[in-house]
């Protein structure tokens, strides 16, 4: 009996050594729920279990910072990226135009560092498919479009970068917020694809500031200078471009929003924007995929300059309650009217649309119209939505000096409608269906130029 005695307390103190020795190396959380499982296992008296807490105490008390292997000055890093398959069709009512149909996925994955003294570091890559000058040149990936075509016998596909930034904020208080960026990064205007493609990052830099004026509104002003090309000892197939005439963008907006009361709110924006060196855009030089401006015939440079002012409104008002919508329901409508004073015709632009409900979480959806306008001339084409397309017969007036003799092409010169639901199977995973149906403004005499653009996805994001 005193020999099990003995064993029983050798074994105490043994396992009492093995678990001091252990939970130097775990958190005292953890330790300590060891500990007290030990206790109502009857291995430990409470006296050893106090002495071994205290011992834990004392040793965390000790344990260093765990170190990540970043440096110090950085203080985050955030992963996050999504994935998308889609099928697409290309159609038209002009029986010289083939429907197309076509099977695509985009990827995109990147990360954010965050750093000492209010800086941030952006990178992000993407999939897309890549992209030729009319020389043949390979120039990168696509700017309007991440999306991979599922083609070439399975070849290989590329991965480019789509994000590539600094950001300093050196201003964040409960009224002021400042910040700076330089690099690629996303859009820094709030405007629809009208404007600029959702797909396009622009390249320069852009400050940005806001102001909250009180509860209920808030100013922000945004402003860009955005780099379009850089011209080296000038190019020799369009001899009156310059080395030193390399085109960009400048642009500003000024946005006020409110919130009238908890389910009412509101926005309202003027934008302005200049392209420098439009002499510089020349067809034969860059290449471009959309349609729609008027081009001299030689040079294929732009005809018009373009500096447009911007108007943007919308209105959103939340529901208690509507069917199969499992939350507070958004009804929002919106518009969008743009003037460009550097033509004399064809000048024009707007938009206008109403969005029933907000996907984003599981088991909520989202319906989206719109009614679009944009005339030829009134924005420059390569920055406008590409799948916002229709039919360009051989001998259409807006392909004079583009190189193009036909095709299905997305830009300016189209008006139409535009269809999208969105429905959030769980909080990471998408489907949407979207629809397109438009005419060109300008047609080909005796042409049809309707056309249908459709597309459904399934987004998976993380």
């Amino acid at each position: 009996m005193k020999r099990n005695l003995w064993c029983r307390h050798q074994a105490v103190w043994l396992g009492f050594v093995a678990l001091a020795t252990t939970v130097n190396s775990l958190p005292a959380q953890s330790a300590d729920a060891l500990i007290d499982k030990l206790v109502q296992k009857g291995i430990l008296t409470t006296s050893e279990a106090n002495d071994l807490h205290k011992e834990t105490a004392k040793d965390v008390s000790k344990t260093p910072p765990h170190k990540s292997g970043l440096p110090d000055w950085v203080t985050g890093w955030k992963l996050s990226g999504d994935f998308r398959g889609r099928f697409e069709q290309n159609n038209a009512e002009n029986d010289a135009y083939i429907d197309r149909n076509r099977y695509r996925y985009r990827v995109r994955v990147g990360g954010v560092a965050t750093l000492l003294d209010h800086f941030e570091i952006g990178l992000r890559l993407a999939s897309g498919n890549p992209q030729f000058t009319p020389g043949g040149v390979l120039v990168g990936g696509s700017p309007i479009t991440a999306n991979q075509d599922l083609n070439s016998l399975e070849s290989r596909k590329f991965l480019w970068i789509d994000a590539a930034y600094a950001k300093w904020t050196p201003v964040k208080s409960d009224s002021w917020t400042f910040s700076a960026a330089i690099g690629k990064m996303d859009n820094p205007f709030s405007l629809s694809n009208m404007i600029w493609d959702y797909d396009i990052n622009p390249e320069g830099a852009a400050l940005q500031a806001a102001y909250k004026i009180n509860g209920q509104h808030s100013v922000k002003a945004t402003g860009a200078f955005i780099v379009l090309d850089e011209l080296n000892q000038g190019v020799g197939a369009v001899p009156s471009i310059g080395a030193s005439h390399d085109p960009y963008v400048l642009g500003s907006q000024l946005l006020l929003e409110s919130k009238w009361a908890p389910k009412f709110e509101s926005a309202l924006g003027v934008a302005g924007f200049a392209i420098n060196s439009r002499d510089s855009l020349s067809s034969k030089v860059q290449p471009f995929y959309n349609s729609g401006n008027t081009r001299d015939a030689a040079s294929g440079v732009l005809a018009h300059n373009f500096n447009p002012i911007v108007g943007t409104a919308s209105a959103t008002y939340k529901l208690d309650s509507f069917p199969i919508y499992p939350a507070e329901f958004p009804v929002k409508v919106q518009g969008e009217y743009l003037y460009n004073p550097a033509a004399s015709t064809e000048n024009t632009a707007y938009r206008v649309g109403l969005t029933l409900g907000k996907a984003g979480r599981k088991k909520l959806w989202e319906v989206n119209y719109r009614y679009q306008w944009l005339e030829a001339d009134a924005w420059f084409d390569a920055l406008t939505d590409d799948d916002n397309g229709a039919f360009y017969a051989a001998g259409h007036p807006q392909l004079v000096g583009t190189g193009k003799a036909n095709g299905w092409f997305g830009g300016t010169n189209i008006k139409g409608h535009q269809i999208i639901a969105t429905y959030s199977i769980t909080d990471f995973l998408n489907f949407t269906f979207t629809y397109y149906l438009n005419d060109l403004i300008i047609v080909t005499p005796g042409q049809e130029g309707a056309a249908g653009h459709f597309f459904a996805d399934l987004m998976w994001k993380f």
